[in-house]
């Protein structure tokens, strides 16, 4: 074929693509599927028309031409969005939390997590019930070390608090990333998942024993305004872990990476919530836990933690919860 008809035949789908930037570019007329699929079509056939006018050394113009229409497709393509508040306020306020409401996986971890970790402070706590049972867990030697790290409780000025925001934001990443990663093979995860909840429920119930004295104040007065956001923020990220894992076992019909590629995209606003969670507990464990009694007494750090679950309850049931379009 000549360049000149090849040149003739092409240029009504250069032409058409040259409109469809225009268009999409000045929004005259509304992005629906189907033009975007011929723009894609039509891209791909440009860039293919400019590697061919290259190699054949078609006349510069045309090369030029081409060298700028795919520019200008590529651009539009691939050109910045602006943020759209709406959006982003449906998914963040509307889709995470009916998505998390209805999750299988987030139920068994929930289950799993608080059940274990409520059970086990209990038999920690009353040592008439299972003498020895938190000894047997932790070990003596940790939870000694345990009431002599919260013997004392000292003020801390403003950047040594700034200092320890970032170290639990990084810490409670690490314990969160733990359990994710340990549930995408299922069983290792459920075990992470169930030592995890023995193993802090057991130091929450010692610490909470009248024996324990200063240290147990102490120990009460540091974790109870974070924990809300701190604990669930582990539930949930080992329900998407677990989400994620159960994929490669049931796929519902799709090829093993197919259904593992699909699930990780639905996971992904869950396991988005547990690092927003996360944070927020590090911001809380930062600049209110450590706060002295004598300048933030106990109540206030308890009424923060009634809030923070308050928010969490109103988040995940309130909005999660399934309603009937009218």
């Amino acid at each position: 074929m000549k360049a000149s008809e090849l040149i003739a035949k092409r240029q009504p789908s250069w032409r058409e693509l040259e409109r469809l930037c225009d268009d999409i570019g000045s929004q005259k007329s509304k992005t629906n599927p189907k033009m975007v699929s011929r723009f894609a079509s039509l891209y791909r056939a440009a860039c293919a028309d400019l590697a061919l006018a290259e190699a054949w050394q078609l006349p510069p113009s045309t090369v030029e031409y081409l060298h700028l229409l795919v520019a200008k497709a590529h651009n539009q393509l691939y050109r910045t969005q602006k943020f759209q508040w709406r959006t982003w306020s449906k998914t963040i306020f509307e889709d995470t939390p009916k998505l998390i409401f209805k999750d299988p996986c987030v139920h068994l971890a929930t289950l799993l997590f608080w059940g274990l970790f409520l059970i086990s402070a209990y038999l920690a706590n009353n040592t008439s019930v299972w003498p020895g049972f938190a000894e047997s867990v932790v070990g003596q030697e940790q939870l000694d070390e345990v009431r002599e790290m919260y013997a004392e409780f000292g003020e801390r000025g403003a950047g040594m608090n700034s200092f320890m925001m970032g170290f639990y934001v990084f810490n409670n990443a690490s314990i969160g990333l733990n359990c994710f990663v340990t549930m995408l093979f299922v069983l290792p995860g459920l075990v992470t998942l169930t030592y995890n909840a023995v193993y802090l429920g057991a130091i929450f119930g010692y610490m909470f024993r009248p024996e324990t004295g200063d240290a147990g104040v102490h120990f009460k007065n540091f974790v109870t305004a974070h924990g809300p956001f701190e604990l669930t923020a582990i539930v949930l990220s080992a329900g998407a872990g677990l989400k994620i894992g159960l994929s490669w076992l049931k796929t519902g019909g799709l090829g093993r990476l197919e259904s593992l590629t699909k699930t990780a995209r639905e996971s992904l606003p869950i396991a988005m919530c547990a690092v927003a969670l996360f944070c927020f507990a590090a911001v809380i464990e930062g600049f209110v836990s450590p706060t002295p009694e004598s300048i933030l007494p106990w109540w206030v750090k308890g009424m923060v933690a009634v809030v923070s679950s308050g928010m969490l309850m109103f988040y995940f049931v309130v909005l999660g919860y399934p309603r009937t379009e009218s």
